[in-house]
């Protein structure tokens, strides 16, 4: 996993994760720390070194106050349901004002729908369609996207990564 300067994820979704011949190729270019390694060595002739399980970057990379507009944030931002049912199986995107009325292809005019509510509300506008979104589309910040995707953890997790991920998360009391 690689974290910034500051020692949180370059990214979180996906997650910022480099294969070992890159991660070892920054360690010689001295551009990394290694923070944390694996069990598992990898041998030279003359050289045997263990995998960097974590790497922090010697210089701060200023993150992104906004995401790209891309299937998978736009999914994220709307928390993986159709934003008119609910339900979060074949999902897909809806323009909320149709392209043929002139709607574009932004974050303000574009929502989360399964394939049953799309093709319901085909052509028209919700209004038209009798339907509702649940929440309007936004342009979502990083941040909140960080967030919402706190909510889906990644499938794999290696034990030494998970001090690094969730170490700005509110403390309970």
């Amino acid at each position: 996993m690689v974290l910034n300067a500051d020692y949180r994820p370059l990214s979180y979704f996906p997650l910022s994760v480099w294969n070992w011949q890159t991660a070892l190729k920054a360690v010689f270019l001295d551009r990394v720390n290694i923070v944390s390694e694996y069990e598992r060595t990898v041998r030279s002739p003359t050289l045997e070194l263990r995998l960097p399980s974590v790497i922090s970057l010697k210089k701060y990379i200023k993150p992104a106050k906004y995401p790209a507009f891309t299937r998978f944030n736009l999914f994220l931002r709307d928390e993986f349901v159709c934003q008119y049912c609910g339900r979060g199986e074949d999902l897909t995107f809806d323009h909320v004002v149709p392209r043929a009325y002139g709607g574009k292809t932004t974050w303000a005019n574009v929502t989360t729908a399964c394939a049953p509510c799309n093709l319901a509300k085909g052509g028209r506008t919700p209004a038209e369609a009798q339907m509702q979104t649940r929440i309007k589309p936004y342009r979502p910040t990083s941040r909140q996207l960080i967030e919402n995707g706190r909510k889906f953890p990644p499938n794999y997790l290696h034990e030494s990564w998970r001090d690094y991920l969730y170490w700005d998360s509110e403390l309970e009391p």
